[in-house]
């Protein structure tokens, strides 16, 4: 079906595939992980719990006026009155992502004990997180994540948890399924860093280029609560434009071994995190400028 996509309608399949049925088997779990790129799990999470944190990071978002007025908490109906539509500043925020009960669900023993089955020893994840409360209109351009957080081992996972059903009019995460394999891409772009590069990050804006240009096809789901999808540093991926009248409160958290070594800008009480990309006074290279370097 034809979804919002950036700055237009993008056909997008809705059939990412499930690996529940493989949960149990750390083998086909990581054969599926390589070719695919992605891991959709259902119900991995305590609903319960899920949604604890949702009205938690809820009411932090009602005193700062973001809700609209006299509309049930948990339908999270975002305040049209509201000057930030599309940012909220919750990257990192750690009045939200200190909470205990986001962090019993980012760092409980469901994803930590996947993890652990997973990668085959102990893990650990960055301090920082990234939680997402995206109004009408929000939606981010397409990327590897390994530009934002490579420094460390390149056995890293993203997760991207939903705190609360996410339909497909709300703007869910979208994938280039088997843009893992783009290899010129990955050679190039996929050993940049921004901090290090000064480039713009994403690698696109446009994903009927992507497709057309390098191959694969874009697909979503629908998102319940409790659901997880995790992914490689190397699938592309975005979120489709959140046109619904909901705030789409999501996470993105990191996961690896605790025995390799780990990106400096992520972990710590006080993560520096990026410290010269689009700092005050940084002179970025313009997409166009980055994609001619490396020849894609």
């Amino acid at each position: 079906m034809k979804l919002p996509f950036l700055h237009q309608e993008v056909e997008v399949s809705t059939d990412l595939r499930e690996s529940n049925d493989i949960l149990d088997n750390p083998k086909a779990l990581k054969e599926r992980m390589a070719t695919d790129g992605y891991l959709l799990i259902r119900g991995l999470h305590d609903k319960d719990s899920v949604l604890t944190a949702r009205r938690q990071i809820l009411e932090k978002l009602e005193v700062k006026g973001m809700l609209a007025p006299n509309t049930e908490l948990m339908d999270g109906i975002f305040n049209l009155g509201y000057p930030e539509p599309t940012s909220t500043g919750s990257m990192g925020n750690k009045v939200l992502t200190q909470m205990p009960a986001f962090k019993a669900v980012v760092e409980g023993e469901p994803i930590m004990d996947f993890f652990k089955r997973f990668l085959g020893g102990e893990a650990a994840t960055f301090d920082f997180k990234w939680l997402r409360t995206a109004g009408p209109g929000s939606g981010s351009p397409i990327h590897y994540d390994i530009v934002f957080m490579g420094r460390g081992t390149q056995n890293l996972y993203s997760c991207w948890t939903p705190f609360g059903d996410v339909s497909l009019d709300m703007g869910p995460i979208v994938f280039c399924l088997g843009s893992n394999q783009f290899e010129k891409v990955r050679a190039t772009y996929g050993t940049s860093d921004v901090d290090r590069d000064l480039i713009e990050g994403h690698f696109s804006d446009k994903p009927l280029e992507v497709i057309e240009k390098f191959g694969g096809r874009w697909a979503t789901t629908t998102f319940s609560t409790g659901d997880v999808i995790i992914f490689s540093m190397f699938l592309m991926h975005a979120s489709l434009v959140n046109t619904s009248n909901k705030i789409r409160i999501t996470a993105d958290t990191r996961y690896q071994l605790a025995a390799e070594p780990i990106d400096e800008r992520w972990v710590g009480e006080k993560p520096k995190g990026h410290y010269a990309w689009k700092q005050q006074g940084a002179k970025i290279e313009s997409l166009e400028e980055s994609r001619e370097r490396w020849g894609v």
